[in-house]
């Protein structure tokens, strides 16, 4: 080749050196080869004044078809590996593990460790391995069946997971990767290229993630920049301009999102792509074969029709990224998953896909070639479809599809097969602040009613409701707390060995029972030091209070009830006379105590008392409840000297809380524990075969004995005497109060009449059974 320098030649008609000379010299700034040596060939020759430069165009070879007919079979790869950078990794992809997948693993290591073990013994464990290969199976697939999202699009961002550019080369016959957006640069995170399946051309769009740290390097991860959306448009152009259809492979977590791509206009990008797929005259097929992210995603996905890989996912938001929105944390992102919906069975039912191609057992990294011919057959399918369609109906096609996406109609009957799916909306209390400010707003909606006397106190169904939440986040917290402080696995498998214990009709071990509370005592030493132990126990606190609270909405309900039923019972005529009657005799009689009255009218008064109650207690029953004891009057003033002595009080409660102490504590031992378990067993008996009569005699039999120990224990404790003793001085209070008291029989009268109308009756347990 020649080159000839700027300067200048004074070439005159009576020089007699000719241009050859010249241009042979390299003295004159010409360097090359002498133009007569090239022999004959095709000259050209440029003529000007004084001056001729001849030169010949050399014949070259022939250019060839990129796929020869007959390719070399020693090149590795074959012949598709020279058309491109992708080439085929020089070492085997490492496996990779995912959390869900370690029980596999250890049957895997099972079975070669009983390979091992034949080889090298000699023995036949033919069977043993036929076994552990059955169960590796058989748990394959209940795992692989039975996925959550968060699994799914952990399989979907799968190392090992076939690329974009994997599928074209086992699914075409011929590809050439087309490269450049004509605007200065070539986006390796976007791959385009015209392909043969079946003798059909195609337009093949991808998204190309790195099989490697290197290539995701080189890729970028598969995020495009706002040339590799550039490239894609260009070549959508061309394919609609020589009628291609057009197939896109959708694989990336978004479009890249830093300041230069959005300064070389990220957005406008994309949206110009959206806005042209929808005017393209040629049909367009998507598949999501790994994760389609935002925008990213739908940049080259605007097609007639969606289709996805079993375990692909597609997304507006990342689960992470929506976690972290909504829940601060991307821990939560397994429920995110699960609300966002982005599965391919979801998405398919919420009509934004429109297939779903199958994958092996494992997920497509276990079996790409057969992956990919799946692939195929849907495109061909789809293609075949299309095929049938003018241009025309083609975009009216693609334009329906979206349309309907999200289409509802207000008013409709809902269909019962799709009600039957629907959820009740939960409400999600994750934020402690946003719980908090929820029962506040409760608390002092009750105190305000307490203040005013009003009817709005809450409702127990509001009660109820704010209850059941608490549980169940006292239930989570529990579960965070097991897993800090290490003991999740060991409580589950207690959980299970208590199940098991449970339904079997027989008395439960005593060594169980002690591995029990063996457990629940460190988990309760040891809950301290969990990071949510605040948390949980101002969550306890509030479930407290709500249930106080409950109670005495329930009590305050009742006694309404009761007070109402009281006055209907005390207001019935043969009931009132009664009462006038004796009331007007003991006025006549004059006697100032009942002491001083005429014994028949004493049996009188006495036998009308017992009336009342006998109407009350029937009021009480018929609202299925017992009247245990009745309180006797407050305004007697003996009982107000002893409601007044503080220190009895104090001694009263005291005594109590040690019985129920003692109590607690007899009921916790080994022996009570065995005959308790036993008596829930032989209730259980009972109820399947009612009308046995050894069977209740069996349960009264147990109860007894426990009844017995239980009061053989505090006895020897010393609680029995204490009772005594306290007893003797309440009496004597209530003596010596009756002493100084001047009450009237008028007065007495005057009470009981009061406490009748009002029909206020408190019904007390015994502080000691």
């Amino acid at each position: 080749m020649a080159s000839i320098s700027h300067s200048s030649l004074a070439l005159g008609g009576a020089s007699s050196a000719s241009a050859s000379d010249y241009l042979r010299s390299s003295s004159n700034g010409v360097n090359g080869v002498p133009l007569k040596t090239l022999g004959r060939a095709v000259f050209t020759t440029i003529r000007r004044k004084d001056l001729a430069v001849t030169s010949r165009l050399k014949k070259g070879k022939k250019f060839e078809h990129p796929w020869p007919a007959n390719p070399d079979p020693n090149v590795k790869g074959g012949v598709l590996s020279y058309l491109s950078e992708f080439k085929p990794l020089g070492d085997t992809q490492k496996p990779v593990t995912l959390d869900f997948e370690k029980p596999l693993v250890e049957l895997e290591k099972k079975i070669v460790d009983v390979r091992k073990m034949a080889n090298e013994t000699g023995l036949d464990f033919t069977e043993q391995i036929i076994t552990l290969e059955n169960k590796y199976r058989q748990a394959l697939k209940d795992l692989y069946t039975h996925l959550t999202p968060i699994q799914r699009v952990n399989i979907a961002r799968h190392p090992n997971r076939p690329t974009f550019l994997d599928h074209i080369h086992n699914i075409t016959d011929k590809f050439m990767e087309l490269h450049g957006d004509r605007a200065g640069y070539d986006d390796p995170a976007i791959v385009t290229g015209i392909g043969t399946i079946d003798g059909k051309r195609y337009m093949f769009i991808g998204h190309q993630k790195g099989r490697n740290t290197k290539e995701n390097i080189m890729r970028n991860f598969g995020m495009p920049t706002p040339h590799g959306y550039r490239k894609a448009l260009r070549m959508m152009y061309y394919a609609d301009h020589h009628g291609f259809p057009i197939v896109t492979f959708i694989d990336t977590p978004g479009a890249y999102a830093d300041l230069k791509s959005e300064e070389l206009g990220q957005g406008e990008a994309i949206a110009n792509n959206l806005r042209t797929m929808f005017g393209l005259k040629v049909p367009i097929l998507s598949i999501v074969i790994g994760e389609g992210g935002s925008g990213g995603a739908l940049a080259i996905g605007c097609a007639n029709k969606m289709l996805m890989l079993e375990n692909a996912v597609f997304y507006v938001a990342s689960p992470e990224a929506c976690a972290a929105i909504l829940w601060k944390t991307s821990k939560a992102a397994p429920e995110a998953a699960e609300k966002l919906r982005i599965t391919s069975k979801e998405l398919v039912k919420l009509n934004v896909a429109d297939g779903i191609i199958p994958e092996p057992l494992g997920g497509a990294h276990a079996d790409p070639s057969w992956t990919s011919q799946q692939i195929k057959i849907a495109i061909n399918e789809n293609m075949n479809e299309f095929g049938k369609m003018s241009g025309e109906e083609l975009l009216k096609h693609r334009m329906a599809k979206y349309r309907k996406i999200g289409v509802f109609i207000e008013g409709e009957t809902i269909e019962p097969s799709r009600k039957v799916n629907m959820k009740k909306r939960e409400a999600v209390f994750s934020d402690s602040r946003k719980l908090q400010g929820e029962v506040d707003k409760l608390k002092e909606q009750i105190l305000k009613a307490k203040e005013t006397s009003s009817e709005d106190e809450p409702s127990s169904e509001v009660l109820n409701e704010m209850i059941e939440k608490l549980k169940s986040e006292i239930d989570d917290e529990y579960t965070e707390a097991a897993i800090a402080v290490g003991l999740e696995e060991r409580l589950t498998a207690m959980r299970e060995e208590f199940s098991k214990a449970s339904s079997e009709e027989h008395l439960m071990h005593p060594v169980l029972i002690e591995k029990i509370e063996k457990l629940k005592e460190e988990f309760n030493t040891r809950l301290i030091d969990a990071p949510n132990y605040e948390s949980l126990k101002s969550k306890l606190n509030m479930l407290r209070d709500f249930s106080r609270a409950k109670a005495a909405l329930e009590a305050t309900s009742l006694k309404k009830e009761i007070n109402k039923r009281f006055q209907e019972a005390v207001d019935r005529p043969e009931i009132r006379e009664k009462v006038e009657a004796i009331k007007a005799e003991v006025a006549s009689s004059g006697a100032s105590s009942f002491d001083e009255l005429p014994d028949a009218l004493k049996e009188k008064v006495l036998k009308t008392k017992g009336e009342v109650e006998a109407e009350m207690a029937g009021v009480l029953k018929s609202m299925g409840l017992e009247l245990d004891a009745v309180k006797l009057n407050m305004k007697d003033p003996a009982e107000q000297t002893f409601a007044a002595n503080e220190n009895l009080q104090e001694k009263l409660e005291k005594l109590n809380q040690e019985i129920t102490n003692k109590i607690a504590e007899v009921v916790r031992t080994p022996e009570i524990k065995s005959m308790v378990e036993l008596l829930k067993v032989e209730t259980a008996k009972a109820s399947k075969t009612p009308g046995v009569t050894e069977a209740y005699q069996k349960i009264e039999a147990l109860e007894q004995q426990i009844k017995q120990k239980i009061a053989e224990a505090l006895n020897m404790s010393g609680l029995q005497e204490k009772q005594e003793e306290l007893e003797k001085e309440i009496a004597a209070a209530r003596e010596l109060a009756a002493e100084e008291s001047d009450g009237s029989v008028k007065e007495d009268d005057d009470d009981h009449e009061d406490s009748s109308e009002s029909g206020k009756s408190e019904m007390v347990n015994p502080s000691f059974a």
